[in-house]
């Protein structure tokens, strides 16, 4: 199953997902979403100049809930 689109209800950074299980999604970001969402750049600033990976925006991660509960976004092993 490729990777869909799915837009955080917060800040509309627009990302690809895939969602493998409820337990394991895969994100894809892009510059674009990158420079809009305000969590990746409250991260960044805190970090400085020691940047450490983004793990995850809590907003997006409701989006994709709210994705998958809306029927939007399909879930593979539940297919």
């Amino acid at each position: 199953m490729p990777m869909a689109p799915v837009s955080c209800r917060t800040c509309g950074a627009a990302v690809l997902v895939r969602k493998s299980s409820w337990n394991q999604t895969s994100v894809q970001w892009n510059a674009s979403a990158s420079a809009q969402c305000a969590e990746r750049q409250d991260a960044d600033r805190i970090a400085g100049h020691h940047r450490r990976p983004f793990l995850a925006c809590s907003a997006l991660r409701e989006s994709i809930e709210a994705a998958v509960a809306a029927g939007d976004l399909a879930i593979v092993d539940g297919l």
